[in-house]
């Protein structure tokens, strides 16, 4: 039985039918990936024809609805633009008759600058004439006080040089005086002591040789006496005799040595003594002569200091005032000078503005008032009233410039209507450049344009218009899956 079986399955061993099978199921399975390959590129194939019709189909729709965008925007824009015609023409006329009117205006102000500054430069003159009599008033009074205060210290000065010169000449007197006064002292006191001096030695010498006399007699028989007993005590002592003599004559040498310098200290102090009285009543009245010298000098330093003083002081008060003097017609000069600098420079703008002036402002430079009849006359008797402030006491000097004011305060006028219309104007331009932006952004259509909002690109059916994503701004395709491709086909 196993034989038969064998014999029926074709007569192949088991290893040629494993073989068999191993490259049947090889086989299969490279049809299989075959057959899925080809599925896979046609499904491929047909997504890519797929995506271009889907981008071809998108493109015609956008195509379509920017045509029927543009004519009805185009409808909108050519009644705008009637509009916005119509209106501008309403307001360049408008502008025109305003232009006229300034125009007329500023004819008129150009008069009334004209008259004002005629009337300003009249003012101004009449000002100058006056500043310059006054500097001239001014400057001779300054020449008369400064003449005169140049004689009067003149003066001063030399009666005070004078009065220096005579107490100079009188101090001169005074010492000379006194140095010869103490001269004449110091040589008389010298005188008298060498009188003194030479009468004492005199004296001395006298009695010196009537003392020697006696001192010799009495010496001698002294001596005799002494010679005697000398030869007694010398037979009875001689050995002591000698050391006496020696002792003795020594002693006596001492005692007269003593004695005369005795004599003499006594003699020298006794002079000293005189000579010291004298001396102390000299002093005493060189001492009252000196202080009354003394006396005399301080009264004639204090006078001379006093005089001094009085001297600077006069100096420094005329030095003060002759600064003052300078300082102030300084300041004038300086003030003077700003005001001509200020006339100088209102002259050059009155200048420039004349030249910035129209030919009906020339003619006719005032503008007549918009009062009536009874403000004027209001105005007329308020103006004639006596004001009661300061400010308005003060404004009466300057009634004279009621016409600049009033040009002024016209130009101040046009200038504030200008400045609002320009702002007008402007607003009227940003509204216009709006609208224009809004109308070019209709036009052209770009990416950047329909990825913004836009009341123009809203329709009646949504689906139409291809749908956008707000994360990457991507496009949506149509995807169909494989199963169900594969089951439509097989």
């Amino acid at each position: 039985m196993p034989k038969k079986g064998a014999k029926k399955g074709g007569g192949m061993t088991e290893e040629e039918r494993l073989l068999y099978v191993q490259q049947r199921a090889q086989a299969e399975e490279e049809m299989a990936k075959r057959k899925e390959d080809m599925l896979t590129q046609f499904l491929k194939d047909k997504l890519q024809k797929e995506e271009r019709n889907s981008a071809v189909n998108v493109h015609k729709l956008t195509q379509q609805w920017r045509a029927v965008l543009r004519q009805t925007r185009a409808a909108e824009l050519r009644s705008d633009v009637a509009v916005i015609s119509q209106t501008f023409e309403r307001v360049l006329d408008r502008k025109d008759s305003v232009i006229k009117c300034l125009v007329c205006d500023l004819s008129e102000a150009e008069q009334q600058s004209a008259q004002a500054l005629r009337s300003h430069l009249q003012c101004v003159d009449c000002l100058l004439a006056l500043q310059k009599g006054r500097l001239a008033s001014l400057e001779q009074q300054w020449g008369s006080s400064l003449g005169e205060l140049g004689l009067e210290f003149n003066s001063e000065r030399s009666q005070v040089m004078s009065q220096h010169q005579q107490e100079f000449a009188y101090l001169e007197d005074v010492t000379f005086a006194m140095e010869q006064y103490y001269s004449e002292a110091d040589s008389e006191a010298r005188q008298d002591y060498q009188s003194t001096r030479d009468d004492i030695k005199n004296r001395n010498i006298e009695e010196k040789h009537a003392l020697r006399i006696q001192l010799e007699g009495t010496v001698e028989g002294l001596w005799r006496q002494f010679q005697l007993s000398l030869r007694n005590y010398n037979e009875a002592t001689e050995d002591r005799h000698i050391a006496f003599e020696a002792l003795r004559t020594r002693d006596q040498r001492s005692a007269q040595e003593i004695d005369t310098q005795m004599r003499r200290l006594q003699k020298m102090q006794d002079s000293i003594s005189v000579l010291r009285a004298r001396l102390s009543s000299s002093q005493k009245e060189s001492d009252g002569s000196a202080r009354g010298l003394r006396a005399t000098r301080e009264e004639v330093t204090l006078q001379a200091r006093q005089l001094k003083a009085q001297l600077n002081n006069a100096r420094a008060a005329q030095r003060i005032q002759l600064a003052n003097l300078t300082i102030h017609s300084n300041a004038a000069a300086k003030k003077l000078q700003a005001v001509i600098t200020k006339g100088e420079r209102l002259l050059r703008l009155a200048e420039m503005c004349r030249k910035l002036e129209t030919e009906h402002e020339k003619v006719l430079p005032f503008y007549n008032s918009s009062l009536t009849a009874e403000d004027k006359s209001l105005v007329k008797a308020h103006a004639m009233e006596p004001p009661s402030e300061e400010l308005a006491m003060a404004m009466l000097d300057y009634s004279d410039l009621e016409r600049f004011w009033q040009r002024y305060n016209k130009v101040l006028l046009e200038r504030l209507c200008l400045e609002r219309e320009k702002g007008v104007l402007t607003q009227e331009n940003q509204q216009l450049r709006v609208l224009l932006r809004q109308y070019l952004d209709g036009i052209s259509v770009s990416d950047e344009v329909l990825r913004h909002r836009n009341p123009l690109l809203m329709v009646s059916q949504p689906t139409l218009s291809a749908p956008v994503t707000t994360d990457g701004q991507r496009k949506r395709y149509t995807v169909i899956e494989a199963a169900h491709v594969v089951q439509r086909t097989l």
